[in-house]
């Protein structure tokens, strides 16, 4: 994968006008991939509505959409314009939840993009039964770690929260409202930021701490060198998740101008 993607700013939507007109804009601006949510259609709908760009999802959850669903539409599209990610195995045997769906992925002859991974079993999952990992709220030193463990010949693209915003404060109530569910949901995540060595208070009051170290806020110069830290420490592709500005269309090309070559 190429160095720059981008999270959709309407991952849930089921207007598939509102889809086609982001993915055309990514696509136009350079963006080396369009992440989306699991769900289907309107994956169906950005590939659709381009040509080039590949439309990845962050991801299918396995526990919600059957895996011949994918199956089928990966029949359907493009050659090489949709790569499934996947993940969301809930339930006491996730890694087995996961691996099933491989299997299932495997015998139609689909090789899975990425899995998101996080904890080490899932990275070794990531590394055995696909082409790499997606991983969230994650530091630079967590990305060598996981590019140490998956090795050169994996894809590790890293979703980044990106607030364009220059007070400390603003951008800590940016970030507030994405990671809320980090309280309701614990889970993965939560574990992950604390084996990062983030304290509970750190997550749950959204310190300097956690803010400098998950996200990258400021000036777009500012943003492009901390987006520069993770592919220093093994990112293929760091995916901006654009929260936090007036006009994301806007922000969109300001930070593909400053970001892509």
């Amino acid at each position: 994968m190429s160095a720059i993607g981008l999270a959709s700013s309407n991952p849930y939507t089921d207007d598939a006008d509102v889809v086609a007109d982001e993915a055309r804009h990514a696509q136009d601006l350079g963006y080396a991939t369009l992440w989306r949510s699991g769900d289907l259609p309107m994956v169906a709908a950005a590939v659709r509505a381009t040509t080039t760009i590949p439309v990845a999802t962050g991801i299918i959850s396995v526990s919600r959409v059957p895996a011949a669903d994918v199956i089928a539409l990966h029949a359907d599209l493009e050659p090489g314009r949709f790569v499934v990610g996947i993940g969301g195995a809930h339930g006491p045997r996730p890694l087995q939840t996961i691996s099933g769906y491989l299997d299932e992925l495997d015998a139609a002859g689909i090789r899975a993009g990425v899995l998101a991974a996080l904890g080490p079993n899932m990275l070794a999952l990531a590394r055995e039964r696909a082409g790499g990992a997606y991983p969230y709220l994650v530091t630079p030193e967590y990305v060598a770690q996981a590019r140490n463990q998956l090795g050169a010949d994996r894809t590790l693209a890293v979703l980044q929260m990106v607030i364009p915003l220059t007070d400390r404060d603003d951008a800590r109530r940016a970030a507030s409202g994405p990671l809320e569910f980090l309280a309701w949901k614990p889970g993965g995540y939560r574990r992950n930021l604390l084996r990062q060595g983030f304290t509970e208070t750190d997550i749950d009051q959204v310190s300097d701490r956690l803010l400098d170290g998950i996200t990258a806020w400021g000036e777009p110069q500012r943003i492009a060198e901390r987006v520069a830290e993770y592919h220093a420490a093994g990112a293929d592709q760091v995916v901006l998740r654009i929260v936090g500005a007036d006009d994301i269309a806007v922000w969109r090309a300001k930070l593909a101008a400053t970001l892509i070559d």
